[in-house]
């Protein structure tokens, strides 16, 4: 099996989902008091989506959930678990446990 880019991943989330997921993921990073592990460039990228109405867009919907599992990867995965997107929590899981090492 082919291996899948987040963002590859991100395109196949119904539409439907992906307004719920924006809104979760945009309070966790709000809401985070790891804020200060947030590069510049990301932060930049979230505001540029934000001010097109680009969230969720595949390219805005992959920015936050990056940002989000840089800054809180364990809630990050269980905001994606609860919305039944297991292969991305997988992934975000995958990748915090290689940022440890």
């Amino acid at each position: 099996m082919k291996d899948l880019t987040l963002r590859n991943m991100i395109e196949a989330v119904a539409i439907d989902k992906r307004e719920l997921l924006s809104e979760k993921l945009a309070d966790l990073i709000l809401s985070t008091k790891n804020d200060g592990k947030m590069p510049v460039e990301l932060a930049n990228s979230i505001l540029y989506y934000w001010q097109r109405n680009l969230l969720l867009a595949e390219q805005g919907l992959t920015t936050l959930v990056e940002a989000a599992a840089l800054l809180e990867p364990e809630k990050t995965t269980t905001i994606l678990t609860e919305l039944n997107l297991p292969e991305i929590a997988e992934r975000v899981k995958q990748t915090s446990i290689r940022a440890e090492e």
